[in-house]
């Protein structure tokens, strides 16, 4: 129970991220260089995907070190 818990706390983190990261993107410039007609509307879309990905995945790397540091706070504090 406790696993799946995690499991879907990991999920939801990873997709604010992959919001964030999206959103990143998107502000970057892109769209604007895409109307312009400097990049493509794909060129645009895919680095709007790669904020995407990466806002997901540094959301769900700090989700687990900090889970992780906690986990093991709490036993240390345990062990005095």
């Amino acid at each position: 129970m406790e696993d799946e818990k995690d499991k879907a706390k990991a999920a939801a983190v990873a997709g604010v991220g992959a919001g964030v990261g999206g959103a990143g993107g998107a502000t970057a410039g892109v769209l604007e260089l895409a109307a312009k007609g400097v990049a493509t509307a794909a060129s645009a879309g895919l680095v709007i995907g790669a904020g995407a990905v990466a806002g997901a995945a540094a959301a769900y790397g700090l989700y687990w070190f900090f889970k992780k540091r906690r986990s093991e706070r709490s036993h240390s504090t345990t062990n005095i």
